[in-house]
């Protein structure tokens, strides 16, 4: 009788190798922890790097700021996440849900996500793929990466070419005024936290009456 393992055609060793030896550069470089299976959209699956300046908010923040988005975008709406990917992680993780989502993130890393990832380079507010239309997200939840004016400023005109309206802004306390005068947004008592301490103050910041306060 024939083997039943015939028909199946064998990889050569030497093939096998090269090839388990790129899943596990591929799976490293991911950062993926294969030991714990892996959810591409969980966060820290792809790991900070702080020379880009990328602080993961808490599983805790991370969820609250998903859940605020999706109520304030409504049934069918559009959420952009600039510069926020632990939100965009934790909208991903989110089944069956009823509402798209894109990321605009200058770490090239997040191209895994495919066609909703966007790359994002704050220095150019406006360099945006053309089928990204003016005023089509209903909420625009930010985080820019440097505390400096000339950060907000920037990034504030990609946040208002790209929102309806709602804009929820995370940066530090440090920039309440700034935050005001480029943005219009308001502080609220929602205090976001970070997986990691950071030395700064941070704080939350909305132009419409939200769940955070």
């Amino acid at each position: 009788k024939m083997d039943d393992d015939d028909d199946i055609p064998q990889l050569s060793s030497h093939t096998l190798a090269a090839l388990q030896e790129f899943y596990l550069e591929q799976q490293q470089r991911e950062g993926m922890k294969t030991s714990q299976g892996f959810n591409q959209y969980s966060i820290g699956s792809i790991e900070e790097d702080w020379q880009l300046s990328q602080f993961w908010y808490s599983d805790e923040t991370a969820s609250c700021l998903a859940k605020e988005a999706v109520v304030a975008a409504g049934k069918g709406g559009r959420i952009a996440c600039v510069s926020a990917p632990s939100v965009y992680q934790k909208l991903k993780e989110q089944d069956g849900k009823d509402f798209s989502v894109c990321i605009l993130e200058y770490d090239r890393r997040f191209s895994i996500y495919g066609e909703e990832f966007i790359f994002y380079d704050y220095n150019h507010p406006l360099n945006l793929p053309e089928n990204l239309l003016p005023h089509s997200f209903d909420i625009v939840i930010a985080d820019p990466p440097y505390l400096s004016e000339e950060c907000l400023q920037k990034t504030a005109e990609t946040i208002k070419y790209l929102t309806k309206g709602k804009i929820l802004l995370c940066t530090g306390a440090v920039m309440e005024e700034q935050a005001a005068k480029h943005l219009g947004v308001k502080i609220c008592k929602f205090i976001p936290k970070h997986s990691r301490n950071l030395a700064n103050e941070f704080r939350c910041y909305v132009n419409y009456a939200s769940g955070l306060d």
